[in-house]
């Protein structure tokens, strides 16, 4: 995968998450969408890790 697509993949990711958080607050407030409030958590808190693991590689081939 080239260095501007890992770029792209990180912020997809990154944005995922912010998703998972506000469908997770739904959640919270009484209306499950697919998954509990504490799965879509976990998924989001996932997704970040990835995402910024990502992006901290894309930066770091970039700069090679």
């Amino acid at each position: 995968m080239r260095s501007k697509d890992k770029l792209a993949v990180g912020k997809a990711l990154i944005y995922f998450s912010i998703v998972s958080v506000i469908l997770a607050f739904i959640g919270a407030l009484g209306t499950d969408l697919w998954l509990a409030s504490t799965q879509w958590m976990l998924v989001g808190l996932t997704a970040a890790i990835w995402g910024v693991f990502v992006l901290i590689e894309a930066e770091f081939r970039m700069k090679k």
